[in-house]
């Protein structure tokens, strides 16, 4: 198999170093690093993305950011007319950001999702059982660590809008935590006058989001453009 020329924004950033950590070279080639502090592994470094050449730019197989909103859309601006891949776990867009980024996707391959831990898609799975028993109440509770941007989480703010579309109903906006060095707790809680049911999961480090990522670049290295999500990944 042919290996996968990986561009990586904010490889420096906490996601980035992680993802580092997680890259198989058996499988990737660490082509364009984006990042302020030295990369010494990538081919190709740059403190900008607007200094990576259009040229360049199309010798990556598939980005990988987890940078930040401006960022992200300053990327879909720049290379708007050209087919690059793009796998992205930046939360908290706007709609209008969001309809960008989807808009991008209609002449690039897109992969974007607020997150890729495959444990954390399974208990979104599960919740469709909630259906049940729609007339509990409902409640979601998030931590996570205190550079967090956005409170509540995009995970957060998915697993509201999962859940409305199972309950077909409205839920209070999730109640967000920010603590230290947690990577992240998302909870779930039913209830009802008679029993409480929770769903909880737990992130015990950043190497489930960096490994959920690259397997989310393997996948989108064979496309040429759409929107895909986990929805679309095979975990197995």
């Amino acid at each position: 198999m042919k290996k996968i020329n990986l561009g990586l924004i904010g490889a420096s950033g906490k996601m980035g170093l992680a993802i580092r950590e997680s890259l198989d070279l058996k499988k990737f080639v660490p082509f364009v690093a984006v990042s302020s502090k030295n990369c010494s592994e990538f081919k190709n470094q740059f403190a900008s993305f607007n200094d990576v050449s259009p040229e360049l730019a199309k010798k990556v197989d598939v980005w990988i950011e987890f940078s930040s909103i401006e960022i992200l859309m300053q990327l879909c601006s720049k290379f708007k007319n050209s087919k690059i891949r793009i796998v992205s776990g930046t939360t908290g867009l706007s709609k209008s950001e969001f309809k960008k980024l989807q808009n991008f996707s209609k002449k690039s391959a897109v992969f974007w999702s607020s997150n890729m831990s495959p444990g954390l898609w399974a208990l979104r799975q599960s919740l469709k059982s909630l259906s049940l028993i729609s007339d509990f109440q409902f409640s979601i509770e998030e931590t996570h660590h205190l550079q967090k941007k956005d409170n509540p989480s995009g995970t957060a703010i998915t697993l509201q809008q999962d859940l409305e579309k199972i309950l077909h109903k409205k839920l209070k906006t999730p109640v967000g935590h920010r603590l230290l060095d947690v990577f992240g707790v998302h909870k779930i809680t039913a209830k009802s006058a008679s029993e409480i049911l929770t769903f909880e999961h737990t992130a015990l480090n950043r190497s489930v989001f960096a490994q959920g990522a690259l397997k989310a670049a393997t996948f989108l290295v064979k496309k040429k453009q759409g929107f895909y999500s986990m929805a679309d990944l095979n975990l197995k």
